[in-house]
């Protein structure tokens, strides 16, 4: 057999025509041989970039879950051990010391300029402290102090003083609670001839039978649920003045209350759903549970008339749970002179509003974010140090913060204007920001578009109201 290896130029011409047939035929098998090899090459080589590709994968997708599990356990020890204030700290502050710099450097070249020649220095213009003057409507107890002689204490002299002025100063007080009883005396009248017996009937009561007066009871109630002062905490202020009431007692008269409020309550949850803006939010409460021995999770959900109303509400309502039928049967259909609420509602992500904002079964209602909830998730970012666009994000927010606070005392159509002219632009570069792909993150890491998205409505900017009229719920 030919060695198709050690063939040259020469000796092809010394070759038989059955020799170069049987050379054509060796080449054609290594020619084959080699193509296959080839093949396999390209194999293996494909193989191995697709094994590089799925490690790459792999390895991006570990690491994105590395950052998550590391985002959630900073996000977690802030939650339990660090301050839950949302202001910035030192370290956050100084990300915008340079930008501040350079605002300060701006404005005191424009005020030298308008100033000119004036040399002076300005004058300090920081307010003093001013003492508030007493509520006017508040009784005065007139104390008079004069002088038990009024002749001159010169011994030269002796003549009688003439009262020329007076200095007038006023003092707070304030005089303890005072228990006192009604006592009524219904008398009895009888006809001594027909022996017919005539009596005043006694005016009805909060609680039949009881001994407190409604001036009691509302001082019971405003304790427990304005003040959140617990009943035995009552107990012993009412003991410190000689009146002994146990708290099973003071819980039962804020019961009985609470039925006899039921129609102002209906009045109230009426008055607040005509507002054409509603924020609402919910919080957990402990409740008993009965036969367990111990206690159990319950939610206040509260809903509050638009930031902006003149005639400013809010109502709460007690519930089991956290589920959509709550805000269903709150906005629901109308029911006994209830209308169907229809408005914009500003609210969080819960996904329990998306059943009373469903576009087609409430076409008369609009779904409204909260930016507190948005900017949230990114000053968790910036405590767990997991994104380096975080706080550029928190620049933005402070300044559609300071665009606000300019707008709060306007009116709804100027507001509306000014801010598709000033806050809009920030809206959009956030949005823009998000869109990025060096800004991709975990899902629970990064606020979703909708956080961002649904808070640019012409309404308040996030449900801060209705958060901070459900706070002292969640307080006790």
């Amino acid at each position: 057999m030919l060695d198709i290896t050690e063939i040259v130029d020469a000796n092809l011409a010394g070759l038989s025509p059955q020799a170069i047939a049987t050379l054509a035929r060796q080449m054609q098998r290594h020619l084959r041989s080699q193509q296959h090899h080839l093949k396999l090459r390209d194999e293996h080589i494909a193989s191995q970039a697709r094994e590089i590709e799925r490690k790459d994968a792999e390895l991006q997708f570990k690491t994105a879950k590395l950052e998550k599990v590391n985002f959630e356990l900073a996000r977690l020890k802030a939650w339990k051990f660090s301050a839950k204030s949302e202001a910035m700290s030192a370290e956050q502050r100084r990300l915008f010391e340079e930008t501040f710099t350079e605002d300060d450097a701006s404005l005191l070249a424009q005020l030298a300029q308008l100033q000119g020649t004036n040399d002076k220095p300005p004058r300090d213009q920081r307010q003093r402290p001013k003492r508030q003057a007493l509520p006017e409507h508040l009784r005065r107890v007139e104390h008079r102090h004069e002088p038990d002689d009024t002749t001159c204490p010169t011994p030269d002299c002796g003549r009688p003083m003439v009262r020329v002025g007076e200095d007038i100063s006023e003092r707070l007080d304030i005089v303890p609670a005072e228990f006192f009883v009604h006592r009524h005396v219904s008398g009895k009248w009888v006809c001594r001839c027909c022996q017919g017996l005539v009596q005043e009937p006694v005016a009805p009561r909060i609680i039949d039978g009881g001994i407190p007066a409604s001036g009691l009871v509302a001082r019971t109630l405003i304790s427990r649920v304005v003040d959140r002062l617990p009943y035995y905490r009552q107990d012993a202020i009412n003991s410190r003045s000689g009146v002994y009431i146990p708290r099973s007692t003071l819980a039962q008269w804020s019961g009985r209350a609470g039925a006899g409020l039921q129609p102002l309550y209906d009045a109230h949850k009426r008055f607040v759903l005509e507002s054409s803006v509603l924020h609402a939010d919910e919080t957990p409460v402990a409740v008993l549970d009965p036969g367990a021995g111990k206690t159990k999770k319950a939610y206040v959900w509260a809903c509050a008339r638009g930031a902006f109303d003149p005639t400013p509400g809010v109502v709460y309502e007690f519930c089991a749970g956290r589920g959509s039928q709550y805000p269903i049967r709150f906005l629901g259909p109308p029911r006994e002179g209830v209308r169907e609420w229809q408005g914009t509602l500003v609210r969080d992500e819960y996904v329990a509003y998306d059943s009373v904002l469903d576009a087609k079964a409430h076409p008369g209602r609009i779904a409204a974010g909260c930016a507190a909830h948005a900017r949230r998730k990114f000053d968790e970012l910036v405590k767990a140090k997991a994104s380096g666009t975080a706080p550029k994000a928190l620049r933005r927010f402070a300044e559609i913060y300071r665009v606000e606070r300019e707008l709060s005392g306007m009116g709804a159509d100027e507001r509306l204007a000014m801010r598709q002219m000033q806050a809009k632009p920030l809206w959009e570069a956030l949005q823009r920001r998000k869109r990025r792909p060096n800004c991709q993150r975990p899902t629970s890491c990064y606020p979703s578009s909708g956080d961002l998205h649904r808070c640019r409505s012409g309404q308040r900017r996030d449900s801060s109201p209705v958060q901070c009229a459900r706070r002292p719920t969640a307080t006790g």
